[in-house]
């Protein structure tokens, strides 16, 4: 199975002491967001995690500890670093700051298992189609020896944009063409792999691509390890990506950036977070008496592998 750290969360930034504990201590509990008193609880160990996917906007606080699961796990690391500032992204280190991480993780973990994500993409009168593909010429430039792969996609109009950033621009189908095109171009001139993630549109013309950006074959050749040849399900629509778990919780998130779907809305991940203990199975509280715990499915795609 594929452990997911980051799906829900930026766990990596404001819970890496949990985190740590969680694998030291070899297993973990996760919530049902829609079943509540419904807890399942995975195993946290190499024979029964093919691979720990995380994706973080800093990784700095737990660059020092981080060789704890490398040395044991299969792993693989999206970071995303996007043009907006603390207007749009105010729990997030400066573009510069973020970048200088990125470097340390790819030298720590190997460029192979980094990715870059450059998303969402979204409009304002500040965040101009201009200003993207300046800006993401600038970024690619600087990360183009560190990188396995850039990721990125438009953001999607969901209803709580409307209230938590009314100054959003609806992209227009030229607007996400031009960015596409600029978007590509620069990418063949640093030599980076590009591609969409969970965004529908061929856009192969520009030399993106189209595939997951969690899939067997990413995962499998940044460890050098092989995978069956399994159908990709996709986690959510216009998604290519292998099924994984998510240890995170919705509505914990600090970083409070204003296009975030993981949570209601920024106050709500700071009144949650005082329910947070680094020491409990939980990323939130502890265990309830009316808590049903179930084990989960932990089936291996490795070939070879058939344990569960």
């Amino acid at each position: 199975m594929i452990i997911n750290t980051g799906g829900r969360t930026d766990t990596v930034q404001y819970y890496t002491q949990w985190l740590l504990h969680r694998f030291s201590e070899g297993y973990v509990l996760s919530r049902n967001p829609l079943f509540p008193n419904k807890v399942t609880r995975y195993e946290l160990t190499p024979d029964k995690v093919d691979c720990v996917v995380f994706c973080s906007k800093n990784y700095k606080p737990i660059l020092p500890h981080l060789h704890e699961i490398t040395d044991r796990f299969n792993t693989y690391f999206h970071y995303t670093i996007t043009a907006y500032g603390k207007d749009i992204e105010p729990g997030v280190p400066d573009i510069k700051d973020s970048i200088e991480t990125l470097i340390e993780l790819s030298k720590l973990v190997g460029k192979q298992r980094v990715a870059w994500r450059y998303d969402p993409v979204l409009l304002t009168k500040e965040y101009t189609v201009q200003r993207h593909i300046e800006t993401f010429d600038k970024m690619a430039n600087m990360l183009a020896p560190y990188i396995d792969r850039c990721i990125f996609s438009f953001v999607e109009m969901y209803k709580k944009l409307e209230t938590n950033m009314p100054e959003i621009i609806p992209l227009s189908l030229q607007d996400m063409d031009v960015l596409a095109n600029g978007l590509g171009a620069i990418a063949g001139k640093y030599g980076i792999t590009i591609q969409t993630c969970g965004t529908n549109g061929d856009y192969s013309r520009y030399g993106i691509h189209a595939s997951g950006c969690m899939t067997l074959d990413i995962l499998g050749r940044a460890n050098d390890i092989e995978f069956k040849n399994l159908k990709h399900k996709g986690m959510r629509h216009g998604c290519h990506c292998i099924e994984c778990r998510d240890i995170g919780a919705y509505d914990t998130c600090l970083n409070g950036c204003k296009y975030c779907y993981a949570n209601k809305n920024p106050r709500k991940a700071f009144e949650n977070f005082k329910y947070h203990d680094p020491y409990s199975p939980l990323l939130l509280g502890h265990v309830k008496p009316d808590d049903t715990i179930i084990q989960g499915a932990q089936k291996s795609f490795q070939k070879g592998i058939n344990h569960v």
